[in-house]
């Protein structure tokens, strides 16, 4: 079976790279293509390499809390690509202060993520729930 190939990047005006490498680190490990765009992504840069690459799913994170202003619009822009059904995971510190996960997590579903994580996730976290969104 061919490996699913996933993008990878750190979203807006955040520079937050150690994660990023953690995750590619331990996705490529776990058999995955991984296209990772870095930190100080565009929405733009994600659909063009998802489009490109014919990924099967982008993984955006955000450490800064503004993923919400940054990711508003992602999922629309995915359908005007083509490509709207893609899955579409978040995780990180997604907002400033503290609020109720479960309402965070409500917040990021409304914006068309298939899955929200939390800043404490770790790679074998979700990486079986990857696996199976992804068919494998």
């Amino acid at each position: 079976m061919e490996a699913k190939t996933l993008v990878l990047g750190v979203i807006g005006a955040d520079v937050h790279a150690v994660g990023n490498k953690i995750l590619e680190i331990a996705l490529t490990e776990a058999g995955f293509n991984v296209v990772n765009l870095g930190v100080l992504v565009s929405q733009k840069e994600f659909v063009e390499a998802a489009l490109e690459t014919d990924a099967d799913a982008i993984l955006v994170s955000s450490l800064y809390g503004h993923a919400e202003i940054d990711a508003r619009g992602l999922r629309e822009a995915l359908i005007e690509a083509g490509i709207g059904d893609i899955l579409m995971y978040i995780g990180g510190y997604l907002v400033v202060g503290n609020q109720d996960w479960s309402e965070v997590e409500a917040k990021f579903k409304q914006l068309g993520f298939d899955r929200v994580y939390p800043p404490s996730t770790l790679p074998e976290d979700f990486i079986p729930t990857l696996r199976e969104d992804l068919g494998m």
